[in-house]
This record gives structure tokens, C-alpha cells and sequence, in this order.
């Protein structure tokens, strides 16, 4: 596989260029191109065709939560990490429910930037603890799991494939959901493909987003 191709989108040129130093010193990396605003976004994932977007997800002319939700409807082999400045962004939701593969901090660790492009590119989705964590604990607040009733829109989940959509929302990882169910990670990978298949979508966080729709994950009071 060729160097990742990363199209970096935000309204600052200065951010812009502290993340183009920081990616371009990697081999597998390499920053295809800069736009500083959503509609320039669209156009340059349209002639580029790059395999991950940095997106800001606030920018005039077209901020970018639509520029995601246009870049997915056109069916492009781009792959969209949301960036903010704020760890609890109220568009952030948004911006996964448009097709945001993830979401970073900006003043993040170089790393965490670094390793969420390779994760992304290799078709997964940021919805790990080692990356979206804080947001996943900081936005939503779960159930306790002692209701007696299931969301009518999540009936056709088996109780265990609840209880792994649950653990979904909390932004563990497949082994930390089999560590807690106590079963093996090919267990929890079947019942993750299950609940991707009965609703069809395309990846962990969608099926956070699904949660989020549906009740199972609620919006927290302010801290």
C-alpha cells in the first residue's frame, strides 16, 4: 500500500501548516492538499480523490458538517476525521451522523492525530478509547442497563448484541468488550457485524449514532 493521501481543511493557515509539518514526518503520510473552507473541501476531495480529510468542523462558506454530509452523499473513497478546538462540541454528533468516520481535538497529541489517519485509512473508524474517549464520556451519558424495556427502534437486537452496542457507545474496543462480557473477541465481532447488518451501516460509529437516536445514550447536563 502507497502513502496516505491526507487533504487538510481548515480557515487558519497557521493550523493548517503546524499539521502539514507534523504529517509530512512521517513516510506513510502525504498531504495531498489544503482548502480553507468546506466548499473548497468538496471540490478538492471531487480532484483529489485524497483517502482521509482533516475536516474543521467550523469554517465560513460552508462549514463542516455539510461539507462531510456532501462528500459521503457523492460516494467518494475519502474517509472524514472532524477536528474542533473544543472537547465538547454540540455539532459534533452532526458531524457523525453525516458520515464522520471521527473526531479529534485539535490541541490533541501529535500521536493521537497521527495514529487516528492510519486507523481511518485502513477502514476503521475512530470510536476507540485511545482516541475518542473523552468525547464519548464527556457527550453522552448511558443508561445504567437496568430498564425493563429495550427502544422499540432497537428490538430486533438480540439482549447481547445490547449489550455490545452499549459498550460500543462507551468507546471500548473489542476486546475490552469481550474482557467485560466474558466472551471471546471473535464472539464480539460477530455481534458488532450483527448490528452493522440489521441496520445497515457502515461502521462503529454509526452504530453509536444509532444509540444516540434511539435514547440509548442521552445528552449529559453541563459538568
Amino acid at each position: 500500500m502507497g502513502a496516505i493521501r491526507v487533504l487538510l481543511v481548515d480557515d487558519q493557515p497557521m493550523i493548517r501548516t503546524g499539521f502539514r509539518f507534523i504529517l509530512e514526518a512521517e513516510p506513510d503520510l502525504n498531504v495531498v492538499g489544503e482548502a480553507g473552507d468546506g466548499a473548497s473541501a468538496v471540490e478538492d476531495a471531487r480532484a483529489l480523490q485524497p483517502d482521509v480529510i482533516l475536516m474543521d468542523i467550523r469554517m465560513p462558506r460552508m462549514d463542516g458538517v455539510k461539507a462531510t454530509r456532501t462528500i459521503v452523499a457523492a460516494g467518494l473513497p475519502t474517509k472524514v476525521i472532524i477536528l474542533t478546538t473544543f472537547d465538547l462540541d454540540e455539532h459534533v454528533v452532526d458531524a457523525l451522523r453525516a458520515g464522520a468516520s471521527g473526531f479529534l481535538v485539535k490541541d490533541g497529541p501529535a500521536a493521537s492525530l497521527i495514529e487516528a489517519i492510519r486507523v481511518v485509512a485502513s477502514g476503521e473508524a475512530v470510536i476507540a478509547p485511545r482516541v475518542t474517549r473523552r468525547l464519548l464520556e464527556r457527550f453522552a451519558r448511558l443508561d445504567d442497563g437496568t430498564a425493563d424495556t429495550t427502544p422499540p427502534s432497537l428490538e430486533r437486537l438480540t439482549g447481547r448484541e445490547l449489550d455490545v452496542l452499549r459498550a460500543l457507545t462507551r468507546g471500548l474496543s473489542n476486546a475490552e468488550i469481550a474482557t467485560e462480557l466474558v466472551v471471546s473477541e471473535a464472539t464480539v465481532k460477530t455481534h458488532v457485524a450483527h448490528i452493522l447488518e440489521k441496520f445497515d451501516l457502515r461502521d462503529r460509529v454509526q452504530a453509536v449514532i444509532l444509540a444516540y437516536d434511539a435514547g440509548l445514550v442521552t445528552p449529559m447536563a453541563d459538568r
